[in-house]
C-alpha cells in the first residue's frame, strides 16, 4: 500500500517544461537534464507531457553541454551558428519510435 506521501505526489498537477501544459502528475513523464533519472539523490526532476518527451532525443548525451559550450568559447559566433543549423535541421527531420 503506499504512504500519502506516494499518494499526494501521484494526485498532484505538474507543468511540463517544454510546452508549459499543466496535466496530471500520472500522466507526465519525468526529465532529468543531467540524463539519468535513475538516480535521484539529491536531484529535483522536472516534468514533461508524452509529446514533449517522445521529441526528446533519448540517445546518451554524455559531455555534450561541456562540447557545445567550448565550441560557443573556442570558435566564432558565425561558427556556432553555422553549425547548429544543419544540425537541429537534422534532429527536426529524424524519424521518431514512440518507445
Amino acid at each position: 500500500m503506499a504512504d500519502s506521501r506516494t499518494r499526494s505526489r501521484r494526485s498532484s498537477n505538474v507543468g511540463c517544461i517544454a510546452c508549459g501544459k499543466t496535466l496530471p502528475r500520472d500522466d507526465a513523464r519525468e526529465y532529468d537534464k543531467y540524463g539519468d533519472r535513475w538516480d535521484r539523490e539529491g536531484k529535483d526532476l522536472e516534468d514533461l507531457c508524452k509529446p514533449c518527451h517522445r521529441a526528446c532525443c533519448h540517445q546518451p548525451r554524455g559531455g555534450s553541454k561541456e562540447l557545445l559550450t567550448r565550441a560557443e568559447t573556442e570558435h566564432s559566433p558565425e561558427f556556432v551558428t553555422a553549425y547548429y543549423a544543419p544540425v537541429s535541421e537534422d534532429a527536426s527531420t529524424e524519424p521518431r519510435s514512440d518507445g
